[in-house]
């Protein structure tokens, strides 16, 4: 049946199929349509950042921006669901077309630059959804704000989520809006977190509850930018790492048609570069902090590998794209077979 629907979206230029995708799945999820007619993953729970997880295999942020579509989503057997990335304001992104398929590799090419209409338009949607299960909100700044005052976007968009998240995700790491990964190093990295590190004690206080912080880096790392980041990851005491985002790279993918679109590149051809950079954290960080792996999970191996590689917990975003939810059953089966042989 996914196949069906993906080679009648797949005649529609990406950006329309997206946003169809959200429309249907916000209304099915509304009428609680997913769990009644999608086969669900077997259960793995798992205890991550504090959180119990009905199974390791979450969305990645990115699909569903606003929050239009969170009990559609988690209906198809997401163990968690993650949306944005949201900003203070609402804002439009780039311009079109910045969303582009490369099939024969499995991947995609996204320029969009956090077009979403706001972080009070996505709580609204939150509090209307009323979902019980584990959401995660990746939180960012706008395009307009100076990267020298970024930590105010951050606060501001950290406040207003806190009650709602069952984690916040910090990103850093988008290619598509100028000067955002400059963040992501050195004091930059250090002064943002020790402030996001502040603000989530008070926030504590306030609403009786840890909500864990999470900060999702690039895949465009060297290993010394890479155990720096740890460090910090460390000094500051976050809660969690997503590794990894887009890549700027186009390895894998030269001479296909989009191939040379700038954006952040997805898929297949990041799997490598995201699995070798979850590795070298997971020496840095000594089990000190959890991993979401994130990058090029096509196939429920794809999962494994990420948990053999030092991950706790494993995000889809593009391979869902291509797979639909037997990417999910294929990727928790997987993690399932990797634990009991492990035990």
């Amino acid at each position: 049946m996914y196949n069906l629907s993906r080679r009648l979206l797949f005649k529609l230029s990406p950006e329309t199929a997206h946003e169809l995708t959200i429309d249907m799945l916000g209304a099915a999820g509304r009428l609680g349509l997913p769990r009644r007619v999608v086969k669900q993953p077997a259960s793995l729970p798992v205890r991550v950042m504090g959180i119990e997880f009905p199974n390791p295999v979450g969305l990645a942020a990115g699909l569903d921006k606003n929050g239009d579509a969170i009990l559609g989503l988690s209906g198809l057997g997401f163990g968690f669901v993650e949306i944005g990335t949201v900003t203070p304001r609402p804002q439009p992104g780039n311009p079109k077309p910045r969303l582009f398929r490369l099939p024969a590799a499995e991947a995609v090419i996204n320029r969009m630059g956090f077009n979403n209409l706001g972080v009070d338009h996505l709580m609204s949607r939150v509090h209307n959804a009323k979902f019980s299960g584990v959401l995660g909100i990746n939180i960012g700044k706008n395009a307009t704000t100076p990267v020298e005052h970024a930590a105010d976007d951050y606060l501001l968009c950290m406040e207003k989520v806190y009650g709602s998240a069952s984690y916040i995700t910090v990103n850093v790491s988008s290619p598509n809006t100028p000067g955002l990964r400059s963040l992501q190093f050195g004091d930059s990295l250090k002064n943002l977190l020790s402030t996001l590190r502040q603000r989530q004690e008070e926030l504590t206080a306030l609403h009786g509850k840890l909500v864990p912080l999470a900060i999702k880096i690039a895949p465009d790392m060297s290993d010394e930018e890479i155990t720096d980041v740890a460090k910090i990851l460390l000094e500051t005491g976050m809660n969690a790492v997503i590794a990894t985002n887009t890549t700027v790279s186009r390895a894998g993918v030269e001479g296909m048609l989009h191939a040379d679109e700038a954006g952040g590149l997805s898929g297949a051809p990041v799997r490598e570069q995201s699995t070798h950079v979850v590795r070298v954290l997971a020496e840095a960080l000594g089990g000190r902090i959890p991993i979401i792996a994130a990058g090029g999970i096509t196939e429920g191996e794809h999962a494994a590998q990420k948990i053999e590689a030092g991950a706790s917990l494993v995000q889809v975003y593009s391979g869902f794209i291509y797979k639909g939810p037997e990417l999910i059953r294929a990727s928790v089966d997987a993690i399932a077979a990797v634990s009991r042989n492990k035990n």
